[in-house]
């Protein structure tokens, strides 16, 4: 009998707990299915593809994606990508820190207006920029080429960094910054040592946000950048899309390689994505 009541309890647990197991394996499935759908389609040919779109690969074309990374120049698509997004998260990460530090910590003349105009720039779609910045590139000869792109994502990534970051490092305790002046600490230390130590876990989910944000971005790639040699995984993709004819099975290839960096930077720092997006939650 006195085995009988936990008995009871672990079932009746157990059944509490049931819906929202299911929830998350149903969750799961719907996330996971299409990813491992385009993986299978990554090793088998288009007119496999078309004779059954879900069907197992009988034979494993591996050599697709050797011909992907060499023939279709995918090397090159991913070295402008890995190029143009890393350094564009890398600047955007180190000057929306700074800027948000400030805005959150500072108080002076204009600093809500300076607030507002940023909160302002990601509330309007930038695609309504779209004319006029081809125009502005081409006039200071930064289009088709590597570092307007850059430049561009820089710019279009920075409000909503700022945003993100000001809102966490504005909960740190001023305790923190007090104890650091009176042990000799300037600002640039007290930057350094304090803000980015323990605003890492906000500063990593929007490292992970921009790089996913630009590493998918195709809109201000294909328009202004139309050198081959310069293009980026998502042109590069397009490029097995014509007028009458899709090669879906080099699609697919093309995708899960332009997959991968995503999954790697997420494996990185998906703790600290969690820790960034509860913080706060819980006092």
């Amino acid at each position: 009998m006195a085995n009988a009541e936990p008995f009871a309890d672990r079932a009746t647990r157990m059944l509490r707990s049931a819906p929202l197991a299911a929830v998350l394996v149903l969750y799961t499935l719907y996330s996971a299915l299409p990813f491992a759908w385009i993986a299978t389609m990554s090793v088998r040919t288009t007119s496999e593809i078309s004779a059954n779109h879900y069907a197992w690969p009988t034979v494993w074309h591996w050599e697709k994606y050797r011909a992907a990374w060499f023939d279709s120049n995918f090397g090159t698509y991913f070295w402008n990508s890995t190029l143009v997004v890393v350094a564009a998260v890398a600047v955007v990460t180190v000057l929306g820190a700074a800027a948000a530090h400030c805005l959150a910590r500072y108080r002076f003349r204009g600093n809500r207006l300076v607030y507002f105009i940023l909160f302002s720039s990601i509330i309007f779609p930038p695609q309504i920029i779209l004319i006029s910045l081809f125009q502005v590139m081409a006039g200071y000869g930064l289009y088709n080429s590597r570092l307007g792109l850059t430049l561009v994502y820089i710019g279009l990534q920075l409000p909503l960094t700022v945003y993100l970051l000001e809102g966490f490092f504005a909960r740190i305790p001023q305790d923190l910054f007090d104890a650091a002046k009176i042990d000799g600490y300037g600002d640039f230390e007290i930057f350094v040592r304090i803000v980015l130590p323990v605003g890492m876990p906000a500063i990593a989910t929007t490292v992970i946000l921009n790089f996913i944000q630009l590493w998918n971005e195709f809109l201000f790639a294909v328009v202004l950048v139309n050198d081959p040699g310069l293009s980026t995984l998502p042109i590069g993709i397009r490029r097995f899309m014509g007028d009458y004819f899709q090669d879906t099975g080099m699609i697919a290839t093309g995708m899960m390689i332009a997959v991968l960096p995503v999954i790697v930077v997420y494996a990185f720092f998906s703790e600290k994505l969690i820790q960034g997006m509860t913080a706060g939650a819980v006092k």
